[in-house]
């Protein structure tokens, strides 16, 4: 793996023509296979994108699913969806709940992986929801227990990703967001995270909300997966400090740019932070991207902030003597 390498989270905004287009196939205006049309196509604009700027490891946008927890709940056996509710600010969610065995009906992501890949020479990284936020993010209306529950459902994420590493996919993300918050429950998560890539040969990276880092930290070094992924500029890198006090033995992609704002970074911010991370992480095992999905945020916002925090790699990598890596 070269020093320095960038990529994305996985999630980006959709274009206004997907937006309405859910809505018209929600009152029925328009045919689920129409709109798989137009998510292609947005598929490919967001990989021509990321090719334009320079990222190395790329993502397919998610422009298909709406919730990351819901998309996998519709597309298995096991699962009711419950009608919204609230996750955080003025958005919602349609949140699962857990009536029977849990069971795949089907690979859930190839088709899109092969489609993206399809288009690019560079690697797309097969992107899943993890076991443990699958089951925090669900009500369980099933299960005898929250271990019964998650350890079900790492069956079912470590087929999806046998399929994707058969497929051809160099890096398989496994996101965890819920982890944070419950540090409590880490044993748990990590006991799943070891059947969601046992036997993998692809590189895991599991993507991890900012929470109570003080409390799961270095309890997070033993989660079963070769990236960690964190965020740092929405929390002004203060995570640093407890890489001080016990050292970061993984690889990190470390976030850069604040995907939970409108404004812009500069690109004198963003080297800041790489040069600030770099203090206690060596170059040959950092990774950098933006704090989270940027979903959230406009087309544009989106854009800008990825151009700037390629610039800023750019810029680092030439002031270290890097680009020749």
């Amino acid at each position: 793996m070269r020093p320095l390498m960038t990529t994305a989270v996985g999630s980006y905004p959709k274009p206004k023509y997907i937006l309405e287009a859910r809505s018209k196939v929600a009152r029925g205006q328009m045919s689920r296979q129409e709109l798989e049309v137009l998510e292609k196509q947005a598929t490919k604009e967001w990989i021509q994108f990321q090719e334009e700027i320079g990222l190395d490891i790329m993502v397919d946008g998610e422009q298909y699913r709406g919730d990351m927890v819901t998309y996998f709940a519709e597309n298995l056996q096991g699962f009711a969806i419950s009608g919204l509710v609230r996750s955080y600010g003025n958005r919602y969610y349609r949140k699962p709940i857990a009536i029977g065995p849990i069971r795949r009906k089907g690979s859930i992501t190839l088709g899109m992986f092969l489609y993206t890949q399809s288009l690019t020479q560079r690697p797309v990284k097969g992107m899943l929801t993890g076991p443990y936020t699958i089951c925090d993010w669900s009500f369980n209306d099933y299960f005898k227990s929250r271990e019964e529950f998650v350890m079900e459902i790492a069956q079912v994420v470590h087929q999806e990703a046998l399929d994707l590493e058969r497929a051809g996919a160099q890096y398989i993300q496994i996101d965890e967001p819920a982890v944070s918050t419950r540090p409590d429950e880490i044993d748990l998560a990590i006991k799943a995270m070891g059947v969601a890539t046992q036997g993998l040969k692809a590189t895991t990276i599991t993507h991890i909300c900012y929470g109570d880092f003080n409390t799961a930290y270095p309890r997070l070094l033993d989660m079963p997966v070769d990236i960690l992924d964190l965020e740092m500029a929405n929390s002004n890198y203060d995570m640093l400090e407890l890489f001080k006090r016990h050292p970061f033995t993984k690889i990190l992609t470390v976030g850069v740019v604040d995907v939970h704002n409108h404004a812009i970074e500069s690109v004198a911010q963003v080297k800041e932070g790489i040069y600030h991370t770099l203090e206690v992480v060596p170059p040959e095992r950092l990774l950098v991207d933006a704090d989270c999905g940027l979903k959230t945020r406009t087309v544009e916002e989106a854009k800008a902030k990825l151009r700037v925090m390629q610039q800023a790699v750019k810029e680092v990598k030439r002031e270290l003597n890097l680009e020749g890596d």
